[in-house]
């Protein structure tokens, strides 16, 4: 069971978390402040039955299925299939270095995108990261591992485009 001074410092400790997360794969502030409030506001609904021993899991998890169901819902509203850019049609030099990572990023689906950021932004291991998404830590590693393979592809054709744009 969850006591109101230990809600209080998972809201300080993890909030700022959560937000960047959350932020990471939506660019939408206004939508993650709603989803960050949405998961302590449901921790605190939850609070007899959340242990508080894992309540940093248990708050990414509720982020990380908000944010899906907001992608689902936000394409429903606009009626739009999302579609990525052909990354061939950029260039090098139209990005600095943050923005090519951001887009090699944006080329994965949601849960390779968010067990990248779990493990490289937020510092999670294998077993958190599968107690976030409901996946044993095989699944993790696996899944960990192409998606940095794709970004690494990602990455080499933004390269070598702009290498013949020279």
């Amino acid at each position: 069971m969850i006591r109101e001074k230990e809600y209080n410092a998972a809201v300080k400790e993890y909030a700022k978390n959560i937000f960047r997360y959350l932020h990471k794969s939506l660019k939408d502030a206004e939508a993650c402040n709603d989803l960050v409030q949405d998961c302590f506001l449901k921790l605190w609904q939850h609070k007899d039955r959340v242990d508080k021993t894992k309540i940093k899991s248990w708050l990414f998890s509720v982020a990380h299925n908000g944010m899906l169901n907001y992608i689902k819902s936000r394409s429903k509203n606009i009626g739009l299939d999302f579609q990525h850019e052909n990354i061939e049609d950029i260039t090098y030099t139209d990005y600095d270095l943050k923005e090519i990572l951001d887009k090699s990023l944006n080329e994965l689906s949601p849960l390779n995108k968010s067990i990248v950021l779990l493990r490289d932004l937020e510092g999670y291991n294998y077993k958190e990261i599968g107690e976030i998404l409901d996946l044993n830590e095989s699944q993790v590693k696996v899944y960990l591992f192409r998606a940095r393979q794709k970004m690494k592809t990602s990455i080499q054709l933004l390269s070598n485009s702009y290498d013949q744009g020279r």
